[in-house]
């Protein structure tokens, strides 16, 4: 790794954080810069500007979730267990499979519906790639009978990740985890139902 490439992984690592808890808007010039220690022309120098970095933030925080996800995920030994990964990590209280700051799908989403179309393309992308997962792990599902053979792939695989992502804006827009753990024991429930 080129001294250019460590540096621009370094300020990814630093100001992921602060991108997935204050968003692309509510984080300033002044806080990647102090998670830094890097001057505005040190970040500039590496990045075009902050979309680029907030860009490369949210690839970072998402890199890092996917890969707890997946190392869950080959633990599983049926494809129903694969399938409850994503709730469990919610349902037994494992806030370390978060980024700093949560679910980095969850809050960008949220933000970049209206107002960063880059931003909201890269998590449309991510959805896409976790329903076409969870589609590849229900047909497999059905392939071995562990999965009914007539349940719809995909109804199934958007079913599950409305619950999962609704689950979290739930608890965490109330402030109340045992909603979400509720939510997410019924989807457990309703993988067992497939």
């Amino acid at each position: 790794m080129s001294k250019a490439e460590k540096t621009r992984q370094f300020i990814v690592e630093k100001t992921a954080p602060i991108f997935n808890t204050k968003g692309f808007a509510g984080t300033s010039l002044s806080d990647m810069t102090e998670a830094t220690g890097l001057t505005k022309g040190s970040i500039y120098g590496n990045f075009a500007n902050k979309d680029e970095v907030a860009l490369a933030s949210f690839d970072y925080n998402l890199l890092k979730l996917r890969s707890y996800l997946n190392a869950e995920e080959e633990k599983a030994t049926t494809i129903k267990d694969k399938l409850k990964v994503r709730t469990r990590i919610f349902a037994d209280e494992r806030p370390v499979a978060y980024p700093t700051g949560g679910c980095p799908l969850l809050n960008t989403a949220t933000e970049a519906d209206d107002t960063h179309p880059a931003l909201k393309a890269r998590v449309a992308d991510a959805l896409e790639a976790i329903k076409d997962r969870a589609i590849r792990l229900i047909e497999a599902g059905k392939q071995n009978g562990e999965i009914a053979a007539d349940t719809d792939a995909e109804q199934a695989a958007l079913t599950l990740m409305a619950m999962v992502q609704g689950a979290i804006m739930i608890a965490r827009t109330t402030a109340k985890r045992s909603y979400g753990k509720s939510i997410m024991e019924a989807t457990q429930r309703y993988i067992d139902s497939l």
